[in-house]
Parts: C-alpha cells; structure tokens; sequence
C-alpha cells in the first residue's frame, strides 16, 4: 500500500448506523467507504473481527468531520510496518500505527503492525480489541488534520479519540493516564 494510493473496486459502502456506533436519532452520517487488507491473517487470532472493529473505529473518528471518501486500513506484521516507517519517516523500527493522507476523496491509508500492537495491549494491561480499535481511530484522525506535537493538539486528539472510543462503547483509553 503506498501513501496517496487508491485501491481499484473492492471498498463496500460502510454505514456507520448498521455497525452500532450511531444512535437512530443522529444525522445521516456522511458516506465511508473503509477498505481493510488483511496482510497477516494473525490479526484474527488478536482480534477477533478485526476488520469490522477497524470500519467501526475509522467511522466512529470521522463522524463529527463531516469527510466523506474513503480510506484503507492496511493490517500487517512489524516487519511491513518497519519497512514503511523507514521509507516514509526514515525510522528503521516498526511503530503501532501509521497514517498516510490520501488525495480528493481517498482520505487516506492507515497501517498496523501486528507484533507491536499485541506487545501494547499486554503491557497496558488492555484488552487487544480496544487498543486497537484506539490506534485505528487515531490513525483516521491523523487523516483529517489531527496532531499530537503540541500540547494543546495532543489534547484535542485524545479528547477526539476518547469520543470515537465511547461511540464504539470501548473504555476511554486516556482515562487514569497522568497528563
């Protein structure tokens, strides 16, 4: 999956209100289309569902954006995630989560490293499911605009995160974490 690449065909329409994450009485959500490839097929021991949980997680993001298009969620190994994370940001290690703006209505691509995500989970104590449905929708908000490298834009995302999480009725992974 390169950065800014469309995928021909294969990205169903995703409606937010069919997965659960909107109430009947919400506006109609703007159209998503989520396209998820499953690099590694280990994902589904980690997280069972894992390409529903990471349209839900993607939706839940961009509900309050107002975006349309679409996005890809590349779900991969550490080893794909190193090799993108040192072509892209010249890193030479795998990370959690990476997230590549896309052009006109592709949103974007939003890669995941297996290995790295699981040792996460485990050493937060989490459950796999929610840290990444929390690094899916971090990686959509990165998408949109959203940063972390000051402190007031760290702040906006985590509250943006933690809103998306609470639609997905998953914890808030900021609550307990010293700020």
């Amino acid at each position: 999956m390169e950065p800014g690449s469309r995928r021909p065909g294969g990205a169903g329409e995703f409606s937010p209100a069919v997965a659960g994450i909107m109430d009947e009485d919400d506006p109609e959500p703007p159209e998503l289309a989520v396209e998820v490839i499953l690099a590694d097929p280990a994902w589904r021991r980690l997280v069972p569902r894992a390409e529903t949980l990471a349209r839900r997680a993607v939706a839940a993001a961009l509900r309050d954006s107002g975006g349309t298009g679409s996005v890809s969620v590349l779900l991969a190994d550490d080893r794909e995630l190193k090799r993108l994370n040192g072509e892209h940001r010249g890193k030479d290690k795998p990370t959690n989560v990476l997230s590549f703006p896309g052009l006109g209505e592709h949103l974007g691509d939003i890669a995941l490293a297996l290995g790295v995500v699981r040792r996460e989970a485990r050493a937060a104590g989490e459950r796999p499911a929610a840290h990444f449905a929390h690094l899916v929708a971090h990686g959509a908000l990165h998408l949109i605009g959203h940063d972390h490298l000051s402190a007031g834009e760290a702040r906006r995302m985590e509250r943006a995160e933690a809103r998306a999480m609470h639609r997905m009725r998953m914890p808030n992974p900021w609550r307990g974490v010293p700020a």
